[in-house]
């Protein structure tokens, strides 16, 4: 199981490198009632982000999860915007 988390959680943090290289993303290292709670940062700004256990293992092979999954990810980032 921590293998499949490992991998799921390697690809949550690529995505989130590749739509914004500034933001900072912590992932939990276990779930809480089968959630892992993700926080995402810019600057002082943080936003978190619930993936379940099941979406973060099928975030790898899943291509219709992790559309959902980025979806969650890029609005978060959106709310992270520092005002310029």
């Amino acid at each position: 199981m921590m293998d499949e988390w490992e991998a799921g959680k390697q690809r949550l943090a690529e995505l989130v490198r590749t739509m914004n290289p500034d933001a900072t993303v912590v992932i939990p290292t276990r779930p809480t009632s089968g959630t892992f709670l993700v926080a995402l940062a810019r600057g002082k700004a943080k936003k978190f982000v619930s993936v379940s256990e099941d979406d973060l293992i099928d975030l790898v092979d899943d291509h219709a999860i992790e559309a959902e999954v980025s979806t969650k990810l890029k609005d978060a980032l959106d709310g992270l915007s520092v005002p310029g």
